[in-house]
């Protein structure tokens, strides 16, 4: 049995938080404004996950209204995604990751958020897929406010 599942976020950029994408630190003056590290690319990661099997959503899981989440890793939010998956009977087979934001430049660090995402999922680097695009400085991630991503999963029973 496969199931597909698809997660969307967004978050605002703001001055005074460290920027991470993917769980990769990214140089930029700007970071996402949230109560976790405000992993924009991994939050949409966790929703797709959780969606494909019918578990809820990440705010369900793990609510801002929680002080033990505060600050704390995406990365660890999709290992524990990821052990929900398991003990329901699943395996993910694929991810496919589409980070939207005029600035900063992620090219450099693709490889490492595409390692990343692979070993917090148990999976292939073969088998995750990050991409960058911009907007063509249309909408608020054109004009520098905020990040949004988008991801879609495979995962089978």
């Amino acid at each position: 049995m496969i199931r597909i599942g698809f997660g969307y976020d967004v978050h605002k950029l703001v001055e005074g938080r460290e920027l991470f994408l993917c769980g990769t630190k990214i140089d930029y003056e700007k970071g996402l404004l949230g109560h976790s590290d405000a992993d924009v690319a991994l939050h949409a990661l966790c929703d797709a996950l959780l969606g494909a099997a019918a578990l809820g959503d990440i705010g369900k899981h793990f609510p801002d209204t929680d002080e033990k989440y505060k600050g704390i890793s995406s990365i660890l939010l999709l290992k524990e995604v990821m052990g929900l998956i398991k003990k329901g009977g699943y395996s993910a087979v694929n991810a496919d990751i589409t980070i939207v934001a005029q600035s900063p430049k992620l090219s450099p660090y693709i490889e490492l958020m595409r390692k990343n995402v692979a070993d917090a999922m148990g999976i292939d680097v073969d088998f995750v897929s990050v991409k960058a695009t911009t907007t063509e400085k249309l909408g608020f991630e054109g004009r520098g406010e905020g990040i949004s991503a988008t991801a879609a999963v495979l995962i089978e029973k």
